[in-house]
């Protein structure tokens, strides 16, 4: 089982390489966090951008160019549809964004013309977050692609995290449901939809998971909570997953993991036909290598 980010790595090589395309790649950390997984023999990469511009990012982080492929194309929007034209042709197995804004970023990938999503499918943003002050490693969603997800977006959030720790090798993981309080109140619809959630569970609707709400973070997150308030929970404050009801609080909580507690991350879009590297333009190489090890581990 990955317990460590860095773990991602080793896990990566055994599976064999898988290529990268980079939507405007004139980006130092991006180009940075690339050039190392190219060097650590996780990927090939293709680097779509202004080759001058990424050149004088190179020559500034003394990266060699003569590993990468380069495509020629100046503007952002230019950068992501033909990242994706490689993609649909078989050409990349991954997609990542460089820096280009992220609304401009989601617009390319949802285009009907890239043909990307597949009909009816719901994306969501996950992240995997490595805390010193917990035991092992957290897979939330989402704090970056729906505002306000109904019962079917949760219920598709769901299933996403599910899959990402199993890849992590957690072969049950334990899914909270999050609320502000265990009771489910008819007036706070975050409750009841994860009281509808942990009720699907129950009926098998998620293999291999242990899905329970609603719960609130402590009780989630803390054992001691949890036996304080004599709480008959199977998440049992150990969660392995967060399910948060809308993206004020999930982008709240994963701000304050890696603002204040250092959180180390992975992140990515899941949904759509490859896995599809989102971080913040501001995010440090690392969290940009480790997502690129996240986007290789699910990759088909």
């Amino acid at each position: 089982m990955i317990t460590k980010l860095d773990q991602l790595i080793e896990a990566v090589v055994e599976r064999g390489k898988r290529t990268v395309a980079v939507a405007y790649a004139e980006d130092a950390h991006t180009l940075g966090a690339v050039n190392e997984a190219v060097e650590l023999g996780i990927i090939d990469a293709i680097l779509i951008g202004d080759p001058n511009d990424i050149a004088a990012v190179a020559r500034q982080k003394n990266i060699d160019l003569s590993r990468f492929r380069i495509v020629e194309q100046k503007s952002a929007e230019e950068c992501v549809n033909r990242a994706i034209e490689l993609i649909n042709a078989g050409e990349a197995d991954i997609l990542m964004k460089g820096l280009i804004s992220t609304d401009k970023y989601m617009r390319g990938i949802l285009s009907r013309e890239n043909c990307l999503v597949p009909p009816k499918t719901i994306l969501s943003h996950i992240v995997v977050l490595e805390l010193a002050a917990y035991h092992k490693l957290l897979v939330i969603t989402d704090v970056a692609v729906i505002p306000a997800p109904d019962i079917a977006q949760k219920t598709a959030m769901t299933k996403y995290v599910i899959d990402v720790a199993q890849k992590l090798g957690v072969e049950n993981p334990k899914v909270a449901i999050i609320a502000p309080t265990e009771q489910v109140l008819a007036g706070m619809p975050s409750c009841t939809e994860a009281a509808i959630i942990a009720k699907m569970a129950d009926r098998g609707q998620f293999p291999s998971a242990i899905v329970d709400g609603p719960l609130a973070l402590d009780v989630a997150l803390d054992p001691e909570t949890v036996r304080i308030k004599k709480l008959d929970s199977p998440v049992k404050g150990d969660a392995d997953c967060l399910v948060f009801p809308n993206i004020e609080s999930a982008n709240v909580f994963f701000k304050s993991a890696t603002k204040l507690m250092d959180a180390s991350l992975a992140a990515m879009v899941m949904g759509a036909k490859v896995p599809c590297v989102l971080t913040s333009r501001g995010d440090s190489e690392k969290s940009k290598l480790y997502s690129i090890a996240l986007a290789a581990l699910t990759a088909k």
